[in-house]
């Protein structure tokens, strides 16, 4: 395996035992746009959302407003480090490379727990809606018909992986543009009365619960953008890595605009934000209930089961990959290097464990191992992305220093924005904080957080010292 050279935080070089280059590079634009676009349309928007929307009423509008803006600075930034310099670990060799060891593997291994978490909350309750169809099979019987096939797919030629998102996410977005064109219809009337402002000034008003809804619908608007950043991982398989992830990221942004702000309006114009159904049923059955659409709710179980399918997918992937880089990296055994042709096999294998031990913990030890890992893994998204704002500020700077032509996409009003989007996460953990189940996120994070970058500062003094002795 050839050596490839890197520089170390210190910015002195460093010779990484690792080439990513012995993976394939099977994906194509068409794949890495739809992996943008798709990765912003989880089960979290069509179901989760209704949670949040219970939570605040009208003002979810304006949660995922604000949420949505630091995800697009976040998705900027990790433009700018991608397309300057494509790595199958993204943004944790980046954090390794301008923070250190332990900026790489607090984020890297953290991003991987929340993945293979998501892997397992995703299994079942994609297992939960099946059951529903062919009860003689009980879910935890789908559950694993599911990590299997997602297992075997991921095991093959990243192409496949490529494709089945592509339709996956075709599916999705075909979804929400009818829905919001219904919706938009809806609101003109032409499904019946025009609602006009009722439901927003109605039922309390714009803020109906207060600060303390704002609060708990915040959390939940976070969780539902995590997971956008596996573009930025599978940009490092396409042929074109610098140009496709650039072109990626630059359609992801206006994107989260238009299909999680626009689907939100759309909602809480059509029915009451406290109408029991929105939370139970999910907001989007709630609203084509209303304008009258017929086989609504099986409609919607197939595509929120296709959103399920394809979190799963992109999960095990982009959880496969991270593993493998962090490992390349010295940051973890070293078997989950193992690559078959030019696929990650061993990791990806480990993650699928994972994600299952993960599920089988959620039936057996449902409120404490299995919550205590949700806990964390939704948490943990906040923990990267501020890895990601400390690590574009130095790796912008050298750029302009060292290499200006990588920067193929820049962040806009460096470093303003950056500190900006710091500070709005600093803002989130605040709020977090306030709330007791906030603050048992917080504390679970904080001890995992601590032991990886206790863990990962080891590593950097044992790099140090043997340079030094070399």
């Amino acid at each position: 395996m050839s050596r490839t050279s890197t520089r170390s935080p210190e910015g002195t070089p460093q010779t990484a035992q690792h080439d990513e280059s012995v993976l394939s590079h099977g994906l194509k634009q068409r794949h890495l746009s739809m992996i943008a676009l798709g990765g912003v349309i989880g089960a979290g928007l069509f179901v989760g959302s209704g949670v949040g929307i219970a939570a605040a009423g009208p003002a979810i509008v304006l949660l995922f407003a604000g949420t949505g803006a630091l995800v697009m600075l976040i998705m900027r930034m990790l433009g700018e480090m991608s397309a300057a310099r494509p790595s199958t670990g993204s943004f944790s060799v980046h954090a390794e490379e301008e923070l250190g060891s332990w900026a790489g593997a607090t984020s890297g291994w953290m991003y991987w727990l929340m993945l293979c978490a998501g892997v397992a909350a995703e299994a079942t309750a994609a297992g939960t809606i099946m059951h529903s169809w062919v009860p003689f099979v009980p879910a935890y019987g789908w559950v694993a018909v599911f990590m299997v096939f997602f297992c075997a797919s991921n095991l093959t030629a990243v192409k496949n992986f490529g494709e089945f998102e592509f339709w996956f996410s075709a599916v999705k977005v075909t979804a929400i543009v009818a829905f919001l064109v219904l919706g938009v219809l809806g609101i003109l009337g032409v499904f019946g009365d025009a609602p006009g402002a009722s439901h927003l000034t109605g039922h309390g008003g714009f803020f109906p619960t207060g600060a303390a809804g704002l609060a708990a619908g915040l959390l939940t608007t976070i969780s539902g953008f995590a997971g956008l950043e596996t573009v930025t991982i599978a940009a490092a398989e396409s042929d074109h890595p610098s140009r496709n992830v650039a072109r990626a990221v630059r359609t992801a942004v206006w994107r989260i605009a238009v299909f999680y702000i626009g689907s939100m309006a759309v909602v809480v114009t059509l029915v009451p934000w406290n109408n029991p159904k929105v939370a139970t049923d999910g907001p989007y059955v709630t609203v084509l209930d209303r304008l009258g659409i017929p086989g609504v709710g099986t409609i919607m179980q197939i595509v929120v089961l296709v959103a399920l399918l394809s979190a799963m997918n992109a999960n095990i992937y982009g959880s496969s990959r991270m593993a493998y880089s962090l490992v390349g990296r010295g940051q973890g055994p070293r078997f989950l290097a193992k690559v078959t042709r030019g696929v990650p096999a061993a990791a990806v294998v480990a993650s699928c464990l994972f994600g299952f031990a993960a599920v089988i913990a959620g039936i057996v030890w449902p409120t404490t191992v299995f919550a205590w890992l949700l806990n964390i893994a939704g948490c943990s998204v906040l923990v990267v992305w501020t890895i990601v704002c400390l690590t574009q500020l130095r790796m912008r700077r050298r750029l302009e220093r060292e290499t200006p032509d990588l920067l193929l996409v820049r962040m806009w009003a460096f470093p303003y924005l950056t500190w900006l989007a710091l500070a709005a996460i600093f803002g989130v953990f605040a709020v977090m904080a306030g709330s007791s189940d906030g603050r048992q996120q917080l504390l679970g994070t904080a001890v995992v957080a601590a032991a990886l970058a206790g863990a990962g500062h080891l590593k950097q003094r044992r790099d140090r010292r043997a340079a030094a002795e070399a």
